[in-house]
């Protein structure tokens, strides 16, 4: 099979200078027979093969619950191999521990220091620990470089970015 035979890949904007730009392209690229010459399309992006596979490590949110977060409020997790919790809930610090098998995860309670900030943060940290408290489980998605923790119905509480 060749690139003709696959009118978008033939397409001038989808070159294969631009592909390899993307970090789509791997390998020998796009040439050659059979489902080989498309093999490169689904090569791992750079820098994704270097993303945990867990989710321990230092986490940034993008997301709690439906919502973004503030603009330069730092919400972060980070999630020890032993189970130690720390971060920011972007006014006060917290940390506890938490249990984390396979797939499951439980956060026991956290203690924080109840400093004061302006409501918007406070209710944005108030949203973050309650989704914390109603975690149950994660996932990473290793080619957006993404941590997510989910509740019992499988539903998006707090979406994560590499630090």
């Amino acid at each position: 099979m060749t690139m003709g035979q696959f009118p978008l890949l033939s397409s001038p904007l989808l070159t294969r200078r631009r592909l390899m730009g993307a970090g789509l392209v791997a390998g020998a690229g796009l040439v050659g027979a059979g489902v080989g010459g498309l093999a490169g399309l689904w090569a791992v992006p750079a820098g994704a093969q270097d993303m945990p596979l867990t989710p321990v490590g230092e986490w940034l949110a993008e997301t709690i619950g439906s919502g973004g977060v503030l603009d330069r409020i730092q919400t972060t997790l980070v999630l020890g191999a032993d189970g130690a919790v720390s971060g920011s809930g972007g006014c006060n610090r917290y940390s506890g521990k938490a249990k984390l098998s396979g797939a499951a995860l439980l956060f026991g309670p956290l203690s924080d220091n109840r400093m004061a900030c302006a409501p918007a943060v406070m209710a944005q940290e108030q949203k973050f620990l309650l989704a914390l408290e109603r975690t149950r489980a994660w996932r990473i998605d290793p080619l957006r470089r993404k941590l997510t923790l989910v509740d019992l119905t499988g539903t998006e509480l707090v979406r994560f970015s590499t630090r």
